[in-house]
């Protein structure tokens, strides 16, 4: 990370079926109401780059999407994140470090190799980690339907609630503020408020915002 940061950054992070996606533009919303310079964004990017890695999240494995997700995101700190923190903006990005931690492991990557490669990302002031029962996690899988390799794996939910909790506790060792929630039992906006209120008032509510908020991603 550069020099010069003024804004905050914030991470939200959870398993396939949590609610993340929607989580984010709830909280999104909350803050833009309350004038808060807030800027969404999401990995992968809609980037050439972030778009080939979507792409190809299926096909590729192990070592090869590891590598291939750490330049992604390394992309993304470079032309979206640094300016957006210097510029003093709040930015919330939808996945971001412990969801590597999760989905590369689960690939078969061990977490010494995910943390080397991606040593020199900046780090979110606050790191959220959205969980809910596994159970109510696979049955929102199947109602959406399986989108993704990983959605084949019965015992995926249960690994993905295990391994973001372990992701938690690393993140916590590293001096990151975690705020782990259960997306299950509330509703987005309920967990969009709890999330908006663990960001600091100051100096954000002082910073205008310098340009329009749009996500990088769908």
């Amino acid at each position: 990370m550069s020099g010069g940061r003024r804004g905050w950054f914030v991470s939200v992070d959870g398993p396939s079926g949590v609610g993340k996606s929607t989580t984010v533009q709830a909280l999104h919303d909350l803050l833009a109401q309350q004038g808060r310079p807030v800027r969404r964004t999401v990995e992968p990017t809609t980037t050439t780059l972030g778009t080939f890695t979507r792409s190809n999240a299926n096909t590729l494995h192990g070592l090869a999407l590891a590598c291939l997700v750490a330049a992604t995101r390394y992309e993304h700190v470079e032309t979206v994140i640094d300016p957006a923190l210097r510029a003093g903006e709040l930015v919330v990005s939808d996945r971001y470090l412990a969801s590597t931690l999760v989905l590369q492991q689960m690939d078969g990557v061990p977490v010494e190799f995910l943390l080397d490669v991606n040593q020199h990302v900046p780090l979110p002031d606050l790191a959220v980690i959205l969980t809910a029962e596994p159970n109510l996690i696979a049955a929102r899988i199947v109602e959406r339907g399986i989108t993704h390799r990983w959605h084949v794996d019965p015992d995926g939910p249960s690994r993905e609630v295990a391994l973001y909790r372990d992701a938690a506790a690393h993140l916590t060792s590293r001096g990151v503020e975690v705020l782990l929630l259960d997306n299950g039992a509330y509703t987005p906006s309920d967990v969009a408020r709890r999330i908006a209120d663990a960001i600091p008032a100051l100096p954000l509510a002082s910073v205008p915002s310098t340009a329009p908020s749009t996500p990088q991603g769908p």
